[in-house]
């Protein structure tokens, strides 16, 4: 991941309904539109009982517009109605990170 420090992480973490039409295609959705939005760097997701995706920001900025943009303004509504029985967002500032690759 190219990145950009500091940086800001916005965490999601969410578990779902039984209800998930339309869900896998608005999830696809979201990732391709994140992309294209200013400032995005970049998105890591895992589901099993509990659904964590963590997307990466060059500034508040970028993470206040997105959190506005129109399509997914739609998709939290339809979230909140429902796919999720529970969700938290976290927006982290990230300052240092590492990593190991073989």
């Amino acid at each position: 991941m190219k990145t950009f420090k500091p940086y800001y992480a916005v965490i999601f973490t969410s578990t779902r309904t039984e209800e998930i039409t339309g869900y896998a295609e608005m999830s696809e959705l979201m990732e391709t539109l994140a992309k294209k939005q200013e400032g995005f760097i970049s998105m890591d997701s895992a589901r099993s009982d509990v659904g964590i995706t963590v997307s990466y920001w060059k500034t508040l900025d970028a993470i206040k517009n997105w959190k506005q943009q129109t399509e997914h303004v739609i998709a939290q509504k339809k979230g909140i109605q429902e796919w999720y029985s529970w969700y938290q967002v976290r927006i982290c500032k990230v300052e240092r990170e590492y990593d190991f690759n073989k």
